[in-house]
């Protein structure tokens, strides 16, 4: 055995194939192996997001390119309490800053991945124009969409849409519901594309799909770390980036909600 499969005692030829097993460590820890190419980025996202006082994040018991093995979540169920809760902890996390808008996590590749698609960090002093060529033009390319000048308007007019300049946070980076792990503990983080980025662009990422005691999140979130004015008139802009990364993965209807969020940003 090699690798992070041996260092916890696991045997590699009971683990065939990919995609995310849940087995119990010889030491009698409850675990979740994951095989994939994203694992560095993963891993060393989950390490950086690891912050006293912010959301928990599974603890990396190994990791390699190829496999990592983290601390299974407990199951629970979502209540106000763990709402506010983690309102207040994504608040010390994005406090916690990064060194660049873009910045990957430390040992972390600046290829990494978000879902199934990759996902450039590339280090920048400015966030209007790093969001507009790593995060929008990039997969807006990608997506071949028959028609981008609404896009194209956002990018150029970025610098007064963005609101008032802020610092790096340190982002979880695909902050949508379905990584957000209710226990009985509270609420733990889980699957990050983590970078240096707007603290905003987290919050926008969870009213996306849809989350349990979202207003107690962000009421919460607001009251530790107040929000620059405006904030609301701007979640579409920040919801442009997981927009257009579905559209890469999904097409369909993702194009077009992508371009109703390029319009509202416009308006806003």
């Amino acid at each position: 055995m090699t690798g992070a499969l041996a260092e916890v005692g696991l045997d590699p030829g009971a683990l065939r194939g990919g995609g995310v097993r849940r087995v119990t460590l010889p030491d009698g820890r409850a675990a979740v192996v994951r095989r994939d190419p994203s694992v560095p980025a993963e891993a060393a996202g989950l390490r950086w997001l690891a912050v006293p006082g912010g959301p928990p994040v599974p603890e990396v018991y190994a990791a390699d390119e190829e496999w990592l093995v983290s601390q299974e979540v407990p199951a629970g169920s979502p209540t106000a309490a763990a709402a506010e809760d983690l309102g207040r902890r994504l608040a010390v996390l994005h406090e916690a800053g990064a060194p660049a808008f873009g910045a990957p996590p430390p040992g972390g590749p600046a290829d990494a991945w978000i879902g199934a698609t990759g996902m450039r960090n590339e280090p920048a002093d400015s966030w209007p124009e790093w969001y507009a060529e790593h995060r929008v033009l990039a997969y807006v390319r990608r997506a071949e969409l028959p028609d981008t000048a609404v896009f194209d308007e956002v990018c150029a007019r970025l610098p007064e849409l963005a609101g008032p300049a802020e610092p790096p946070a340190r982002l979880h980076g695909d902050l949508w519901s379905g990584n957000v792990l209710w226990s009985a503990a509270g609420a733990w983080l889980i699957d990050p594309a983590a970078h240096g980025g707007h603290r905003e662009t987290d919050l926008a990422m969870l009213a996306l799909f849809g989350l349990p005691h979202l207003d107690r999140v962000l009421a919460a979130y607001d009251e530790a770390a107040p929000l620059a004015a405006g904030w609301r008139s701007r979640v579409p802009l920040h919801q442009l980036f997981p927009l257009l990364v579905h559209t890469v993965l999904f097409g369909g209807g993702y194009a077009s909600q992508a371009m109703a969020a390029a319009h509202a940003a416009l308006r806003a």
